[in-house]
């Protein structure tokens, strides 16, 4: 924008006022233009299994040059969580406004609509308010759901299977080998072969690819009214596949594993995992720890998909510019969760540690003060539906149970909430249990509570407690709950979790 008005100012000095004359068309089509877009845009950037693993946190060794751009534009969340550390339910409860005990989903196999068919969702509550909106990618768990929400038919290109992609998402035939030897001995694993691909191909013939091709189209079809385009990349969620060239920007030998591959000493044995989504892939072991060498080549990977979305990421971002959006359109990047990566001796989600349950989290707001900077505010998913509320200055629906962020969009010391809480459901002794986490900005508590969730059961006995200090122990090495220099804040969360 700097750049246009300078040559403008150019163009006057030199020419006068044929320059002047000159410019009249286009300097009355872009107030045409501003006059109709005086509603703020959304650009909703939904990443799958994306921990706060880029440049912008502070990885130096990840290659994420345009989500950094996007934080150095907005306002980066270092303590921004999940509600639980699996698709469906973080996304419905993202999308709902509610958390998972109040919608009842806490697996993968319920829709939104099932559960709560007359919840008006975030995308409906806009489309209702006069935007047009636009689903690409993955943005529900379930391709299907919730199409009244929605202004055209989602599009999700890498719907599996579909088009050239093999399974989920294959393109190479060693891997497509692979997979079809593997179906055979394992009818269940259907679809499913290596846990990654490096295919030496264009950026576009993977599903990611394809999908932002498609958003590029919508941005120029929508540039003109007010739109909320939801974008979701699968990657980097299994199997790691990215194009070649992503893989060729990490050295092997560079690969570290994690600093902290053990079970935190004194937690219960159900806050572990034993990583059943990874165990599903070809050539992943059925039992036992991973292998070192393939433990970095599962983390090679990761970071491939990590660089690959960027890329993604960056071609959106120079979109919204060359079409002279970027000023009217909040932009909004998130992972519906964390990832291990070895951590705990574990892999993929599913528990209530601090890498399953912390995700990426970058708004960036025009209008808001918070620009460039970082903030150390609690902050939780549900609280996305009534902070793009605020910022779009819609009503909010009486539903939501977050906190607009808005106040900590304006300034980065300020909070809405002390803690954020996630939760995950477990089994002991062949009985239900569900593991509530508070996390403030020191410390995590949990709370494993004795109740059968699956069928709505509101309250039940407290069977086990985990608290882990970050100040004093930031790798989660001993759940120090019964350690009596801790007696009062363990305390304070048991008051905050009765509030």
């Amino acid at each position: 924008m700097d750049n246009t008005v300078n040559r403008r100012g150019f163009l006057m000095m030199m020419a006068g006022g044929a320059a002047i004359s000159a410019l009249e068309p286009a300097i009355s089509l872009a107030r045409r233009r501003s006059g109709r877009r005086r509603r703020m845009n959304v650009l909703f950037i939904a990443v799958d299994d994306l921990r706060p693993q880029l440049g912008c946190y502070g990885v130096k060794h990840v290659i994420s040059p345009n989500i950094d751009r996007l934080a150095r534009r907005g306002l980066l969340f270092e303590s921004a969580y999940c509600q639980q550390a699996v698709c469906g339910p973080t996304r419905a409860s993202l999308l709902s406004g509610v958390r998972p005990d109040t919608s009842g989903i806490h697996g993968n196999n319920t829709p939104v609509r099932k559960a709560m068919p007359k919840v008006s969702t975030l995308p409906e509550h806009f489309k209702n308010n006069g935007y047009e909106t636009i689903s690409i990618g993955k943005i529900y768990h379930h391709p299907d759901d919730d199409r009244q929400g929605w202004s055209t038919e989602p599009f999700r290109a890498g719907t599996f299977p579909e088009g050239a992609w093999k399974g989920r998402g294959y393109l190479t035939s060693t891997a497509i080998a692979q997979m079809e030897i593997y179906n055979k001995q394992f009818p269940a694993m259907a679809g499913r072969g290596p846990a990654f691909e490096a295919a030496d191909v264009p950026d576009d013939s993977y599903p990611d690819g394809a999908n932002v091709v498609r958003a590029l189209q919508e941005l120029n079809r929508l540039k003109d009214k007010p739109f909320f385009l939801a974008m979701g990349l699968y990657k980097p969620h299994l199997p790691f596949n990215a194009p070649k060239r992503y893989w060729d920007m990490y050295k092997p030998e560079d690969i570290k594993l994690a600093d902290n591959p053990f079970v935190p000493k004194n937690a219960p044995s159900y806050a572990m995992t034993s990583w059943g989504e990874l165990r599903n892939y070809y050539g992943i072991p059925k039992k036992g720890p991973c292998p070192d060498e393939l433990a970095r080549q599962l983390i090679h990977g990761y970071y491939a998909c990590i660089t690959y979305i960027d890329t993604m990421v960056g071609r959106l971002l120079d979109e919204l510019e060359r079409l002279e959006l970027i000023d009217n359109t909040v932009i909004i990047l998130w992972g519906d969760h964390g990832w291990k990566l070895g951590e705990h001796g574990g892999w993929c989600k599913h528990t209530n540690f601090e890498q399953a349950t912390r995700s990426a989290f970058v708004i960036r707001a025009p209008g808001t003060k918070g620009v460039g900077g970082k903030t150390n505010a609690p902050a939780e998913f549900v609280d996305i539906f009534p902070t793009l509320c605020d910022l779009a200055k819609l009503p909010i629906p009486p539903q939501l149970e977050g906190a607009s962020l808005v106040p900590v969009l304006n300034d980065p010391q300020a909070s809405v909430k002390d803690v954020a809480i996630s939760q995950y459901p477990r089994s002991s002794n062949g009985k239900p249990v569900m593991g509530y986490a508070y996390r403030s900005e020191r410390y995590r508590y949990i709370e494993w509570i004795r109740k059968d969730y699956r069928k709505g059961q509101k309250h039940g006995a407290v069977v086990s407690r985990e608290l882990y200090d970050y100040e004093k122990d930031p790798m989660e090495t001993t759940n120090a709950v019964d350690l009596p220099e801790y007696r009062e804040v363990v305390r304070k969360f048991e008051r905050i979790s009765k509030g």
